[in-house]
């Protein structure tokens, strides 16, 4: 499976893309969508232009999202999840599947600790993707994210797969 993952920004939106291919992960693509214009409509069409023609580009087949966390500017704040809405339109119209995790899942995912910094992201997106050629910290973000969402696919199909599997046994026990 190929995984387009999505850190949402007004100025800078990251993207990495990954395959997922009998639990081996590797590196496609990664990169920064920038927002060009003055106004804040001209920026986000910017921002909604760019990450279409990624999304056509690299075909991906699933999509993950960061959720926005709020700061105490609450224009920034809203500004921010404008942007996100993009980054959550964008692999929608293209008729994809698309999760959204909080940004402390991805680090507990990525890293193993919910609260880990940036750096400590930043090396275990290494470690884990040797060959990726980094675009900077909102591709790193971005490949952290379709990292998560990567194991948590497996974690659910392996989950799904024992459901199924004892749902079966306890029907024959019958």
């Amino acid at each position: 499976m190929r995984i387009i993952g999505i850190d949402p920004g007004l100025r800078r939106t990251g993207w990495g893309v990954i395959e997922n291919v009998s639990g081996r992960i590797s590196h496609v693509a990664n990169g920064v969508c920038e927002s060009r214009g003055e106004d804040l409509a001209t920026r986000l069409l910017s921002l909604f232009d760019q990450l279409t023609d990624v999304v056509a580009r690299m075909a991906p087949e699933a999509a993950s999202v960061e959720h926005t966390f709020v700061n105490k500017d609450a224009a920034g704040t809203l500004k921010l999840g404008q942007a996100r809405a993009v980054a959550l339109l964008v692999p929608a119209r293209a008729g994809l599947p698309v999760a959204e995790y909080a940004p402390n899942a991805v680090k507990k995912a990525v890293v193993g600790v919910g609260h880990a910094a940036k750096p400590q992201v930043e090396h275990m997106v290494r470690l884990q993707l040797p060959t990726a050629t980094l675009a900077g910290p909102d591709a790193t973000d971005a490949l952290a994210i379709a990292l998560c969402h990567a194991f948590h696919s497996r974690a659910g199909g392996r989950l799904e797969a024992a459901l199924a599997a004892a749902s079966a046994t306890g029907r024959a026990a019958r």
